[in-house]
C-alpha cells in the first residue's frame, strides 16, 4: 500500500474530527457533493441542535398541569397520512409537513394489547392509561378480576381502580373531560366510571337486572362522580378537597334523560332522544348541584370564565359530528380546538393546577366506516387542538402527552410519486424517476388508491358526503373495483377493503406517543400502555398529593 492510500484511509476515518492534513479535504465544505449546502443536510443539523437543547424538570411533582390527548384509533399510518393531507391542504407536497404534536421533544412506542386480547378495544386501553393497570377488553376503570358483563361477579370479585382524574381531584386540582364522542363512550368514560361492560352507557342498557343488583350505568356515574368518590374514600362523608368534575364537553345527551317530551324541555333539541328508563333527568340533577349546562354553539359561546360553576356541554344526542361535517348541525357544535381552548380557560383558574383529558373520538369512527377522509381530517383537527394547548400553557409546568388507544388496519400502498394526493390513486414514477401521467395499474388492469383497509365494508363512492356513517346503510362491497372514473379525493369516497366485514377493525400494532413538559423524558423507547399513567403520576405526584389531602 503506498503512502497516498494510507493517508487517504486515515483521513476518511478522521474526517469529521478535523484531523487530516492538507493532503486531503479537512471538512465537508470542500466535498464535491456540497453536502453542507444541501437543505436536507441543513435540516438534519438543525434537528440535532434542537435535540441537544432539551432540558426537562425531572423532579417528582414538577407538573402543575397534565393534559392527555388521545387520538382514538390514531395509528402510525393515520399520523403519516394526516400529516401529508395537512401539508397538501396548505399547498405543500405534504410529506415534509409536521403535525403539532410531532414536534414535541420526546416520543416512543406503546404496546396496546388488552390482558385478554391481542388486538385491543378502547375500554381496556384507556383504563390502562388512566389507572396504570392493564385489563380486559370492554372493562372501564376495573381490573381483570371479574367476568365481562357479569354484574354479580363484579360485585363479588371485582376491583375498582382509581383513575388519574380521580387522583387529581383528591390532589386538589381542577378536572376536565373533552371528547367528540359520547361522554359515556369507552375512552372518556374511563376517566370517571367503573363498569365491567362498556355498553352500559345508560340504565336502559342494563337489561338483565344489573341495576337492581347494584351496578351503575356510566352516565349516572358522571353526574354522581363526587358522592361516588367520597363513598370510596370517606364512607360517603363529604371531602372538602373534592369539588367534582369541573368541565365535561362532548356528545351523548341521550343517556342523561328519558324519552318523555315534557321532561326534557331545554335539555334536548328534539323529543325522543332520551334512553333512560329510571325517570332520572341527570342534566337537571347536574344543574341542581350548581352546574351549568349547554347543548349548542350559542350556549358554548356564552360561557364565561368569570363563572366558576362546573359546566356540562352535551352537543349531540350521540357522538358529535365529524370535523368536516360539523357545520351541518343546525344548532351548531364547537370544534375540538374550541372545546380544548375553553376547557383550559376554565380549568387553569385553580392555583393547584388541573388535569384534562381530550379525545378526538371520531378518528376511530371514520376508520370503522372505511372512510379515510373523515378519519384524517379529524386527526388534523386534533393537531390544531394540541397546538392551542401548547400556546395556552406554560411548558415549564404542564405535561402534555399525545397518543392513541389503538390503531386500525389502515395502510399506505404502492409507490406514489412525491406529492401525490394522499387520498388519490397511486401515480408512480417512470424509469428516470419522474412522475408518470397516468395512475399505476395493478395486475388486474385497474388503478388503486394509496390508502386502503385490510377489513371493512369496502368500496363506496358517495361523492361529497361528509358523514362517513351513512356507509352503514349501504351493502358491504369488499374487494377490487374499477375506480378509473371516480374521484377518490372526494370526502365521500370509502376505500377498498380486502376482508368483508360490517365494520373495519382495530389493528394490534404499537402506537406512537409524544410528550413535552415536566416528566416527558420518561416517554421513550417501547413501553406498555399502562406506563402512561405512571408518567403522569410521577410528573404531577398525584398519588402523593392525594394521599396527603385525605389523611
Amino acid at each position: 500500500m503506498n503512502n497516498f492510500s494510507t493517508t487517504l484511509i486515515a483521513c476518511s476515518l478522521t474526517l469529521f474530527l478535523g484531523a487530516c492534513s492538507a493532503t486531503a479535504p479537512a471538512s465537508l465544505d470542500a466535498s464535491p457533493q456540497g453536502q453542507l449546502a444541501n437543505q436536507w443536510f441543513a435540516d438534519g443539523e438543525a434537528s440535532i441542535a434542537l435535540g441537544t437543547q432539551k432540558t426537562i424538570n425531572n423532579k417528582k411533582g414538577a407538573a402543575k398541569n397534565v393534559i392527555l390527548f388521545v387520538g382514538d384509533g390514531m395509528g402510525i399510518s393515520t399520523i403519516t397520512a394526516a400529516r401529508i393531507l395537512a401539508g397538501q391542504q396548505q399547498g405543500q407536497t405534504g410529506e415534509e409537513y409536521q403535525l403539532s404534536f410531532e414536534q414535541l421533544p420526546f416520543s416512543g412506542l406503546v404496546k396496546t394489547y388488552n390482558t385478554n386480547q391481542q388486538t385491543p378495544d378502547s375500554a381496556g386501553t384507556m383504563t390502562a392509561m388512566m389507572s396504570g393497570v392493564k385489563t380486559k377488553a370492554g372493562f372501564i376503570g376495573v381490573s381483570q378480576a371479574s367476568r365481562r358483563a357479569d354484574c354479580q361477579d363484579y360485585l363479588n370479585n371485582g376491583e375498582a381502580l382509581f383513575s388519574a382524574l380521580e387522583l387529581a381531584e383528591l390532589a386538589g386540582k381542577s378536572t376536565g373531560i373533552v371528547s367528540t364522542a359520547r361522554l359515556t363512550h369507552a375512552t372518556p368514560a374511563a376517566t370517571y366510571a367503573k363498569s365491567v361492560e362498556r355498553d352500559w352507557e345508560s340504565d336502559g342498557d342494563l337489561k338483565n337486572g344489573e341495576a337492581q343488583l347494584g351496578c351503575k350505568d356510566i352516565a349516572s356515574q358522571l353526574i354522581d362522580f363526587k358522592p361516588n368518590l367520597e363513598q370510596r374514600i370517606n364512607d360517603g362523608n363529604p371531602l372538602p378537597i373534592v369539588s367534582g368534575i369541573d368541565v365535561a364537553f362532548g356528545g351523548g345527551r341521550r343517556a342523561f334523560f328519558g324519552d318523555d317530551p315534557a321532561s326534557i324541555a331545554g335539555f334536548s333539541e328534539k323529543a325522543g332522544e332520551g334512553r333512560r328508563k329510571d325517570g332520572r333527568n341527570l342534566i337537571e340533577e347536574w344543574q341542581q348541584q350548581g352546574g351549568q349546562y349547554v347543548m349548542d354553539q350559542a350556549g358554548f359561546d356564552a360561557l364565561s370564565i368569570n363563572n366558576d360553576a362546573p359546566v356540562l356541554g352535551l352537543f349531540n344526542a350521540s357522538h358529535m359530528r365529524y370535523s368536516a361535517n360539523r357545520l351541518e348541525d343546525k344548532s351548531g357544535e364547537p370544534t375540538l380546538t374550541e372545546m380544548t381552548d375553553t376547557a383550559i380557560d376554565l380549568l387553569q383558574r385553580n392555583n393547584e393546577g388541573f388535569f384534562l383529558m381530550v379525545e378526538a373520538g371520531r378518528i376511530d369512527h371514520g376508520h370503522h366506516a372505511g372512510n379515510a377522509y373523515n378519519a384524517l381530517t379529524d386527526a388534523v383537527e386534533l393537531s390544531s387542538a394540541v397546538q392551542k394547548a401548547l400556546e395556552k400553557t406554560n411548558p415549564e409546568e404542564t405535561l402534555i402527552i399525545v397518543t392513541a388507544d389503538h390503531s386500525h388496519v389502515f395502510t399506505m400502498a404502492g409507490y406514489p410519486t412525491r406529492g401525490n394526493p394522499i387520498l388519490g390513486k397511486v401515480v408512480g414514477n417512470d424509469d428516470h424517476g419522474e412522475p408518470k401521467s397516468e395512475p399505476t395499474k395493478a395486475d388486474d388492469g385497474m388503478p388503486y388508491t394509496t390508502l386502503g383497509y385490510a377489513t371493512g365494508r369496502g368500496h363506496a363512492s358517495l361523492e361529497n358526503n361528509t358523514n362517513a356513517d351513512v356507509r352503514y346503510g349501504k351493502p358491504i362491497d369488499a374487494g377490487r373495483h374499477d375506480i378509473s372514473d371516480i374521484d377518490t379525493t372526494h370526502s365521500g369516497y370509502h376505500q377498498e377493503a380486502l376482508v368483508p366485514l360490517g365494520s373495519e377493525t382495530h389493528g394490534g400494532e404499537d402506537v406512537a406517543v409524544y410528550a413535552s413538559g415536566p416528566g416527558s423524558h420518561l416517554v421513550s423507547g417501547t413501553i406498555e400502555q399502562n406506563v402512561i399513567f405512571h408518567v403522569m403520576n410521577h410528573a404531577a405526584d398525584l398519588t402523593g398529593k392525594a394521599s396527603k389531602n385525605i389523611q
